[in-house]
This record gives C-alpha cells, structure tokens and sequence, in this order.
C-alpha cells in the first residue's frame, strides 16, 4: 500500500479557490483502479494549509495515477508531502 499525506500552504485569501480547482482530480483519482482514498483540503485551524491524503493499493497503481494526474496550475508553497509504503492496514 502506497500512502501520500502532508500538506503544503497558499495565501489564506486563495485557499478554497485552490482546493476547487483540485477536486476536480480528486474525483478523477477516486474512480482509478487502485485508489483507496485521496483527500485535498483545507485545514480548521490554519488558513493558509492545504492537506494532502492519497492511499493506493500498491506502487503500479500511483505510478499509473502520476502520470495522468495533471493536476491544475495553483500556487503552493512550502510543501511538506512524503511517501510512505505499508505492508499492512487493519481496521481500528
């Protein structure tokens, strides 16, 4: 399982305009074979971060998501993802 998850920051006035034009691609990664989840949002408590959540099945399937993804022209910043790889998920 391949997860991606952290958060980069945009200018507090141009945040909800940045996550709109993201959804787009998060709806276009929900439906892509082996897309667990991806969630793009803006933080509760700072107005300026933008939080980034991507889960996969495997690494074949997010390669096959990046090199499709065209994700939207936005201006972040600061960007602070990493990628991690599981070997397991188990339910709470």
């Amino acid at each position: 399982m391949i997860i991606v998850a952290g958060y980069s920051f945009t200018e507090s006035d141009k945040r909800e305009a940045t996550v709109k034009a993201l959804a787009a691609m998060v709806a276009r990664a929900r439906k892509q074979d082996g897309c667990l989840d991806m969630a793009i949002s803006g933080d509760p408590l700072d107005p300026e971060r933008i939080n980034v959540f991507e889960c996969w099945r495997d690494e074949p399937s997010w390669k096959a998501w990046r090199k499709i993804a065209k994700a939207p022209r936005v201006s972040l910043r600061d960007a602070r993802v990493s990628l991690y790889r599981c070997d397991k998920a188990e339910a709470l």
